[in-house]
């Protein structure tokens, strides 16, 4: 761009961490954004550095030498050295780090910085930031650090603060070498208490592994977590912890105390309920900050804390520090505020700044006035700023906001919140804005918020694509004038204002179905006229604008857009796809007519901007420059009529997000930024060049005529605005229209109040709108509707008399909207889909886990756990459930069998059978076996003896015999279950048949009514337990709800009723069974069960006449049917008496029959008793077996650790032996360095007198005693020891020698003065004098620095000597519990994890069954009398029981003593064997050196004494020696010769070269004659080669034949030889007699 030159920063607010710093006395600095703000004390001035990176990590700054230093924020970050004032730089320090630094710390006493870089490395590094040279660094070591601080009196300790760990690192010193050496703190429990062994890990031999170890080690209880740190002037640590407690730290003595414990009776009351969050260190005490709005100056007296003062703060603050004079104090806390206290000057706290803390959510220039910016921030929080920077007033909105706007025509501004209002915010009164007016426009956030540039209307956007056209006029009451819908859902607005034809065009971009979420390729135009949009011809009632004054125009772009702005005629839009910024040219239609159509444009120009999205554009206010800002934190702006050329600043990191929001001043030469994450607001200049004054004062001229043109305007609607009340505290009545009434429902100003319940209860300005025209209706159209209800009541009764008459008609009939009830139906059906596939997937799900289950514990059974039941008790037996056998456990079985059965054949066979002779017997005692499993007869034959497991392969093989075991024991018993439930199931068939017997007979007797048999039948079934599977099918009586049934089920159903009705009826009409049954109760002949139903009829005269009328004949009659009828009554009885027996019968066969169940189910339970005893005993084993299985491996792991151990510690010692010995060699070196300076110095001394021989002795005397003079400047001191006195002391190193010197040479300046010479002497010789006294203290001074670096590298070569026998210390521990390490140097040591090895291996557990039981004493002989009977106290009982207790305990011992002495004896024996062995050994060698021979020269050398050896070896040496320069001349004769013949070849090579040259040349003509002969010979020769083939083939078989023959004969020798050899092998196999199993 021609006339803008750059770009400048004018101020910048807002904090992006909490870290304050002093860079001088006066000023603090601290990061804001992308800048480094430099904040005066006094004056509140403040200065803006912009970092020379990219963003600003860690920061750090040093009061005393005026430095700060901060890092960068990208890949391999830099770290920068500035001077302040100055703002010079010193230095870049590029590191390793590869991504971030997390903390940095500046020393006092010297150019060191210290750094700590983030994942992955997590690297401690301290750097001389003027020399730019990296000191030493700790890579692993800074994982979690938040903090480090350089002691401010040693700058060789550096305190690590991490998250949840302490470590003070201390940096020593070799000369140039430095290294880094961990002191990790452990810090106290969480309860205050120290664990039992509190010490600090010093020692580093191990570097970085033992490092990591010690900091990622977990701990077995939650330690108290450091908050923050504090050095004291004895370079001890103050330490507070976030639950309250205070430490106090010594790093030299490694000790750590508590000075305060909240959870103690004895701690000051006012500090048990806070924590501290900031300590600092004055001459006072120590200030303490936490939590409360309280600042505490505790006076600390050994452990005695006092509260000396208190100030009380306005909030809590979260850190304090001291500038560097110590006279202020400075506060700051997380809010944005920042405090200073000079108790020289006033002991009241002063509020330095106050800028509040969070993000910026958008800014914006008052159009009305340049010099005041708004800011938005997320929280809800306006601000006004003035044009310096400077906070003016706020106003706290208590609600979550989205957007900002100012208004050019009246002093406010508008805020769109998430809730859909619209807040009105009169800023007239700049202390205290105020809230004058709300509209509920949405019910989503208000995305969208703009003016045109006079200020007629506001437009506001949501995600519901609505855009609201307000009146922005404060005398119109902010009146809503209508709306209109965006067919999607829009991006970005934004307006221009055509003076000319008074039109506001509207531009929004809006995103279609194919556009992703954050671009949009439409376009919609508005175009609204300027004048009065009241009446119906402007909008309808609902609130929409007519088309007839709102224009639309529609464009598509080719590529979808991020943002867009509109232009004079023209659009800029940014596309991110293609990362280009592009220009459209708007069609003159637009001016002219509204077009429903949609356009195509196509970019005019395009130019290449590689910017992170979501970025967005904003064009100047005289629409000359275009403003664009992304994610990556640059403003660039370019002239509009070449968008190619820019300028840029980086205002914001772009690893916080970048730039939010860009806004214009009325002028365009200021622009503002609010950043995404980094909290801060950034306004800056446009700098014009002074050459092209006439574009220049374009923008300047644009905003005086528009300032002009809205000056009366002004003047006429911010009075009105002024007097507008705050909101919710009532409203003028004439100033409100009616429809406005109805938009402010609420009457709170709380905002947040009326957001939180605006989408449930406050209706939006449409919705009020809506109701307000149905109302209207309803007024209007009453009648109307009347006449309407009462027609519906009237088609209403009619349809129910229809439906009373036609009522058998099917429901769709009565269907009158067939659509409707399609959709309805559609509906329904989806509803239901949705809920039987939610039931078919939690049906899928329960069927998957059934499944899972189904197969892990029941089919992969090969028998099911049941149970049997007794008949009458409750008395259960269950099986065993067996899994079936895997492969593996079969093959290992058998493997161990076949083991077995090698090692008993040996042990048969074998000589000595002492010692397996009883192993394998299955008829040993159950004491002895450990189990009744050989009584019970399922003992496996292959079964160790318990005293011959000595080796873990022979456990194993146990382990896997005894599982067998307890698998046929289980099987056994499972066999006999079996039997027994199938028993059972056949009793209860039985008895059901038993129980339909007598059901039948209780039947037949139930037919004379006179049943004597009284009770229920008992009905026995299998229980769940006893039929499991039972537990897997659901029975119809289950399931509690009605089945559900498919219209094919339904109709399924219908037609089996319908079946069976018709099977009934066709029965019903059967004459002849109805005919047998009434005659014959449908039977042919009558059966003896009958004889019940039979009964006499008595004679017909019997019920027609009485007996006085009866004739003989009828009375005889009559007595033959009494007589049969007694015969039948007697049969009867008869009958049932047998009925009843039988009954009787039946039901003590069943008891009989159940009692015999249960008794053999007494029998099996107790089988299973044993065979659980069995099974608990053979489980015991195994349980032994295995703990001295795991015992085994466990040590082998602990040998294989302890060797990794000694391995490292190995290696470590090789790098400390590699150091160690290039330091000693240093010292060595430095040491004769420092010797010669030495001499040099005493040089000077002895060659005074001579220097000045000219003059009087008297007077060389006197010179000599102020040669000899010093004066006193501050002596230097090295690095000791760390337990000696003067390591608490200042200690000034090498580094800070020169200043020592030059010190010195100021002050000798003053001993070289005139005043000083002594009377009679010559000025020149004093001259002489001074200078030579000069080089003298020079070379003292020389020599001090010398002796101060020889005693640092000395102390540490000392501790590296210590650290190197420390190793050697832990080589030899690790040795010791290894057997490896001495076993190859003396076979008879044996350490500590090999004889515990041996003596676990020799240590049998042996399971020994002992009888258990009470003994019974006998009743025979017991004495009555008791005359005699002398009482002793029960107490006399207890103590002989406990005597005999003790004696039994004491004789255990013993034996066991006994059995160790024994096994001892039995271990010394097979030494002392092993010895002689290697004593018959040695002798054996002996005699074997006896018998070498040796030559003469050999038996020489054995005699010779000494000296003679000297002498000899002297001869051979010149012998050598005139030997090896007899070869060196025979080597250079023989080098000579092959040189020659070197030269030699080379010249017939050259000869050869020739010759092969002219041979290349006739190859041609060779080769052609050749191909002429050769083809001669081929068509001669043709027949001669056929015959020679022929015979040579016949050769060949021939030659084969014979060869198969050959392999033939060769095979028979072959077999018949390995015949032999497998014969001879078998016949010398050696015997396995001498084989014996331990």
């Amino acid at each position: 761009m021609d006339e803008i030159e750059s770009l400048q920063v004018r101020w910048i607010q807002g904090f992006t961490n909490n870290n304050i710093e002093f860079v001088d006395t006066k000023t603090v600095c601290y990061t804001c954004g992308n800048h480094i703000c430099f904040l005066n004390l006094e004056t509140k001035k403040r200065r803006v550095f912009r970092s020379p990176g990219r963003g600003i990590g860690a920061l750090t700054a040093n009061g005393n030498s005026r430095v700060f230093a901060f890092s960068e924020q990208k890949l391999s970050p830099s770290m920068f050295v500035y001077i302040f004032p100055e703002l010079q730089l010193k230095n870049e320090l590029k590191g390793k780090a590869q991504l971030d630094y997390t903390s940095m710390t500046l020393s006092n006493s010297g150019p060191f910085l210290g750094c700590c870089s983030s994942l992955p490395d997590y690297t401690i590094t301290v750097w001389n930031w003027e020399s730019a040279e990296p000191l030493c660094s700790q890579p692993h070591a800074g994982q979690g650090v938040t903090s480090l601080l350089f002691n401010p009196l040693n700058w060789l300790q550096l305190c690590a603060l991490g998250t949840t760990s302490l470590t003070v690192w201390n940096i020593e010193k070799s000369g140039s070498f430095h290294v880094l050496k961990p002191s990790v703190i452990e810090l106290p429990k969480a309860d205050g208490t120290f664990p039992q062994r509190m010490t600090c890990t010093t020692f580093s031999g191990l570097k970085e592994d033992k490092l990591q170890s010690s900091t990622t080690e977990p701990r077995s209880k939650a330690r108290l977590t450091p908050s923050a740190i504090c050095w004291t002037a004895t370079s001890q640590l103050y330490v507070s912890c976030v639950e309250g407690f205070l430490l106090l730290v010594d790093p030299e003595r490694l000790s750590v105390s508590v000075l305060l414990n909240p959870k103690s009776a004895y701690t000051v009351p006012e500090l048990r309920k806070g924590n501290f969050q900031g300590l600092t260190l004055h001459k006072i005490g120590l200030i303490a900050v936490g939590k409360e709005s309280v600042m505490r100056c505790l006076q600390i007296k050994g452990s005695r804390i006092d509260i000396e003062q208190t100030w009380q703060l306005e909030k809590p603050v979260t850190s304090v520090k001291y500038s560097p004079d110590n006279e202020t104090l400075l506060l700051f806390s997380d809010t944005g505020q920042i405090y200073t206290l000079n108790q020289n000057q006033s002991e009241e706290i002063v509020k330095v700044l106050d800028v509040l803390s969070g993000n910026f959510l958008t800014a914006a220039l008052l159009l009305t006035d340049m010099n005041i910016c708004v800011s938005l921030r997320d929280s809800g929080e306006l601000q006004l700023w003035s044009s310096d920077g400077t906070v003016l007033g706020s106003l706290s909105l208590q609600t979550e906001v989205t957007s900002l706007a100012c208004c050019p025509i009246a002093h406010y501004a508008a805020v769109g919140t998430a809730s859909g209002n619209v807040l009105f915010i009169d800023l007239n009164t700049e202390q205290q804005p105020r809230l004058v007016h709300q509209v509920n426009l949405y019910h989503a956030a208000v995305d969208h918020l703009i003016f045109d540039q006079e200020g007629h209307y506001l437009f506001t956007s949501a995600s519901d694509s609505h855009i609201y056209v307000l009146d922005a006029k404060p005398s119109k009451m902010f009146s809503v004038i209508g709306y209109t819908v965006i067919p999607g859902r829009i991006l970005s607005l934004s307006s221009w204002y055509i003076r000319d034809c008074e039109e506001v065009m509207v531009l929004a971009l809006y995103a279609g179905q194919e556009d992703k979420h954050q671009d949009g390729s439409l376009l919609t135009v508005l175009s609204l006229p300027t004048r009065s949009l009241a009446g119906p011809d402007c909008v309808d009632r609902h609130g929409c604008l007519s088309t007839k004054v709102l224009k639309v125009f529609r464009y598509e772009v080719p590529s979808p857009l991020t943002s867009c702005v509109l232009g004079v005629g023209e659009i800029f839009a940014y596309c991110h796809r293609q990362k280009t910024l592009q220009q459209f040219q708007l069609p003159k239609s637009t001016n002219e007519c509204c077009s429903q159509e949609v356009v195509q444009l196509k970019p005019r120009q395009e130019v290449e901007a590689n910017q992170l999205s979501p970025a967005s554009l904003l064009l100047s206010p005289h629409r000359l420059w275009l403003a664009s800002v992304d994610r990556e934190g640059l403003l660039r702006v370019r002239k509009t009529a070449s968008i190619e050329r820019y300028i840029e600043l980086q205002c914001h990191s772009y690893r916080l997000g970048g730039i939010r929001s860009v806004s214009f001043s009325a002028d365009s030469h200021t622009l503002l930024t609010a950043g995404f994450n980094d909290g801060s607001l950034i306004c800056a200049d446009l700098r014009i060049q002074g050459e092209d004054t006439c574009k220049v004062t374009e923008a300047t001229k644009y905003s005086q005529s528009l300032a002009h043109c809205l000056k009366g305007m002004l003047n006429t609607e911010n009075p009105i605005l002024t007097a507008l009340p705050v909101w919710g505290q009532g409203s003028p009545a004439s100033t409100e229209k009616p429809e406005e009434s109805e938009v402010s429902a609420g009457t709170s100003v709380d905002v947040r109040e009326q957001d939180e319940s605006a989408p449930p209860s406050n209706p939006t300005w449409l919705e009020n709108k809506q109701e307000a025209v149905i109302k209207e209706d309803n007024e209007q159209n009453s009648e109307i509707k009347k006449n309407l209800t009462e027609m519906i009541q009237n088609l209403r009764d009619t349809f129910q008399e229809m439906l009373s008459e036609y009522g058998d008609l099917p429901e769709q009939h009565y269907y009158l909207d067939v659509e409707e009830q399609r959709r309805v139906e559609a509906t329904a059906e989806e509803e239901v889909e949705t809920v039987r596939s939610e039931i078919e997937r939690d049906i899928v799900e329960k069927s998957y886990l059934r499944d899972i289950l189904t197969r892990e514990c029941w089919d992969s059974l090969k028998v099911k756990g049941r149970a049997i039941k007794a008949f009458h008790s409750n008395l259960e037996v269950k099986n065993y459930p067996l899994k079936e056998r895997t492969h593996k456990e079969l093959e290992d079985l058998r493997r161990v069998q076949n083991i077995r059965t090698i090692e008993k054949a040996v042990c048969s066979v074998s000589k000595t059978k002492k010692t397996m002779g009883d192993e394998g017997h299955v008829d040993q005692s159950p004491a002895m076996t450990g189990s009744f499993t050989s009584q019970l007869g399922y003992s496996n034959p292959y079964i160790y003896d318990q005293f011959s497991l000595q080796t873990i392969e022979q456990r194993i093989n146990q382990i896997i015999l005894l599982q067998d075991v307890i698998y046929r024991i289980k099987t056994a018993f499972n066999a006999d279950f079996e039997a027994l439930h199938t028993q059972k199931v056949h009793e209860l068939k039985r008895v059901s048949d038993r129980n339909k017997h007598i059901r039948v007979i209780k039947l037949e007797l139930d037919v004379t009514g006179e049943l004597d048999v009284t009770g229920e039948l008992w009905e026995p079934d299998l229980t769940d337990s006893e039929w499991p599977e039972r537990l897997f099918t659901v029975d119809d009586s289950e399931i509690k709800v009605e089945k559900y049934l498919t219209p094919e089920q339904i109709k399924e159903e219908e037609r089996r009723q319908l079946e069976k009705q018709n099977r009934l009826a066709a029965e019903s009409d059967d004459y002849r069974k109805k005919a047998l049954d009434d005659m014959m109760d449908g039977v042919l002949e009558v059966k003896k069960e009958d004889i019940l139903k039979m009964e006499i009829p008595p004679p017909e005269f019997v019920l027609t006449k009485s007996n006085v009328h009866w004739s003989e004949e009828e009375k005889k009659v009559y007595k033959e049917y009494e007589k049969k009828a007694k015969d039948l009554s007697e049969e009867k009885e008869k009958y049932k008496k047998s009925l009843e027996m039988e009954i009787k019968k039946l039901r003590e066969s069943i008891k009989d029959a159940t009692k015999t169940f249960d008794e053999s189910l007494t029998k099996l339970l107790e089988k299973k008793l044993k065979f659980t005893v069995a099974l608990h005993q053979e489980e015991l084993k195994i349980s032994y077996l295995v703990e001295s299985v795991h015992e085994e491996g466990e040590m082998r792991n602990r040998e294989k650790k302890l060797k990794h151990q000694l391995e490292k510690m190995l290696a470590c010692k090789e790098e400390t032996e590699e150091e160690l010995k290039g330091r000693e060699e240093e010292v060595e070196l430095f040491h004769e360095a420092y010797d010669s300076i030495v001499a040099e110095d005493k040089h000077l001394d002895r060659e005074f007198r001579t220097e000045f021989l000219d003059i009087p002795s008297q007077m060389v005397d006197y010179l000599y005693k102020l040669f000899k003079r010093r004066p006193r400047v501050q002596k230097m001191r090295t690095q000791t020891d760390t337990n000696s006195k003067l390591s608490r002391e200042p200690r000034l190193c090498g580094s800070l020698a020169p200043d020592g010197l030059n010190k010195m040479l100021k002050a000798m300046d003053e001993l070289d003065a005139s005043e000083n010479m002594p009377t009679g002497l010559n000025s020149s010789i004093w001259e002489r004098f001074c200078l030579f006294r000069r080089t003298k203290v020079e070379c003292e001074q020389k020599v001090k620095l010398k002796a101060l670096t020889l005693a640092e590298m000395q102390a540490f070569l000392h501790r590296r000597r210590d650290e190197n026998k420390a190793a050697q210390q832990e080589i030899k521990n690790l040795s010791d519990a290894l057997e490896s390490v001495f076993f190859f140097f003396c076979r008879l040591s044996f350490t500590s994890l090999h004889k515990e090895r041996n003596h676990l291996l020799k240590n049998i557990m042996v399971q020994v069954i002992l009888q258990q039981g009470q003994v019974e004493v006998s009743t025979r002989g017991l004495t009555l009398d008791y005359t005699d009977i002398i009482l002793y106290h029960r107490d006399v009982v207890d103590d002989i029981r406990s005597s005999i207790r003790n004696r039994a305990e004491q004789k255990i011992a013993y034996m066991v003593k006994c059995k160790d002495v024994h096994n001892s004896m039995i271990q010394l024996e097979w030494e002392h064997k092993v010895l002689m062995k290697q004593i018959e050994d040695l002798n054996e060698k002996a005699r074997g050196i006896k018998m070498l021979r040796i030559s003469k020269e050999e038996q020489d050398m054995t005699h010779l004494n000494k000296k003679n050896k000297i002498s000899h070896m002297a001869k051979q040496v010149s012998f050598l020696e005139k030997s090896i320069a007899l070869m060196e001349k025979t080597h250079l004769q023989s080098v000579q010769r092959r040189i020659k013949k070197i030269e030699r070849i080379n010249r017939q090579a050259a000869m050869k070269a020739k010759q092969t040259a002219n041979l290349d040349k006739q190859l041609p003509d060779l080769q052609v004659t050749v191909a002429e002969l050769r083809h001669i010979w081929i068509e001669t020769a043709a027949q001669e080669n056929e015959v020679a083939k022929r015979e040579e083939r016949y050769q060949e078989i021939i030659q084969r034949r014979n060869l198969e023959d050959i392999t033939k004969t060769q095979r028979h020798e072959l077999d018949f030889l390995w015949a032999e050899v497998e014969r001879l092998r078998m016949k010398n196999f050696p015997s396995l007699d001498q084989l014996e199993h331990n």
